[in-house]
């Protein structure tokens, strides 16, 4: 891999990912690179400022922070096929990121350099929202086209997952929601919401409400509803190509609020729509372990203890 250009994105809340930035850019540059440092946070996202004036895109994108720092950087580079290296400094669970240790030496330079390390391909989402009336929406069916960028409040991509709440919870938590899948009606669900997960989001909001884990070198997409009112309203998988319609229902008042990987994106009235399905594109995601093992991730980070009989863990 060539690093003659690196961007280095850390948390925003963080001193400890400032530290490590300011420690990465410097051992770049001792290497010839030209780095260029920017915080990511809630209310920091210098994705469109940085695309918009750098010369060149980056070789690399290092990512220092938890997952939630990860989640934004891959929204707004993987449609420019831009490749994370993700590291977990300051974060939680750090289910898409490397140890903090790695960073120690420059060790992790050359393996760069010398292309000792594994390319993963993580499927996305991408949301379009309809805002059209009936007529025009008849007279002209949503286009399934996908634009290229990011570049309006009506198209959103997302890594974990697009999910739909009530917007006022003051009034009442629960919301009604039609479900069309392939142009065809299979739901109406009343709950808290619904979430549309990737096999990477399966194990964040959509294994809270119940749903599946899903490898994620399978695509596929995890249909999930919120606290449902009914027992017949379970979760399903569909297929990667499926396009999913989801239509609030209610008066005027049953607002809708769609999010992407837990952060707001709009709300939808009654009348409009949300058309998810795969985005054109993938999350690159750097793995310096050439021969990574999702299982022995999912272990550690969930904590999984092995037979709930056994006294000491199997030999294997």
């Amino acid at each position: 891999m060539r690093l003659d250009r690196v961007w280095v994105i850390y948390r925003a809340d963080s001193q400890p990912a400032q530290r490590e930035a300011r420690h990465c850019a410097r051992e770049l540059r001792a290497l010839g690179s030209e780095v260029t440092t920017a915080m990511s946070g809630a209310r920091a996202n210098p994705f469109p400022g940085l695309l918009a004036t750098q010369e060149q895109l980056p070789d690399l994108a290092v990512v220092l922070g938890g997952d939630g720092t990860v989640l934004g950087a891959a929204r707004h580079l993987a449609v420019h096929d831009i490749p994370l290296l993700s590291i977990n400094v300051g974060g939680h669970l750090g289910f898409l990121s490397h140890d903090r240790r790695v960073l120690r030496g420059d060790v992790i330079w050359r393996r760069l350099q010398e292309d000792q390390f594994a390319m993963e391909r993580r499927m996305m989402l991408q949301a379009m929202v309809d805002r059209r009336s009936a007529e025009d929406r008849a007279a002209s069916p949503l286009s399934l086209q996908q634009p290229d960028l990011e570049d309006d409040e009506e198209h959103h991509w997302a890594l974990n997952d697009f999910y739909l709440r009530a917007y006022r919870d003051e009034v009442s938590p629960t919301c009604t929601l039609e479900l069309e899948i392939d142009g065809e009606v299979v739901d109406q669900l009343r709950g808290d919401g619904l979430i549309l997960s990737t096999p990477t989001g399966s194990t964040g909001y959509a294994l809270a409400a119940g749903g599946p884990i899903l490898h994620p070198g399978i695509d596929a997409i995890v249909v999930a509803p919120i606290c449902p009112m009914s027992l017949s309203s379970r979760t399903v998988v569909v297929p990667p190509r499926a396009r999913l319609v989801i239509w609030p229902l209610g008066s005027g008042d049953h607002r809708v609020k769609l999010w992407k990987d837990g952060v707001g994106c709009t709300v939808l009235e009654p009348g409009e729509c949300c058309v998810v399905q795969q985005a054109r594109h993938h999350a690159q995601m750097v793995l310096l372990n050439q021969g990574p093992s999702y299982y022995r991730t999912l272990a550690t980070k969930l904590h999984w203890a092995g037979s709930l009989t056994a006294a000491q863990p199997s030999q294997n």
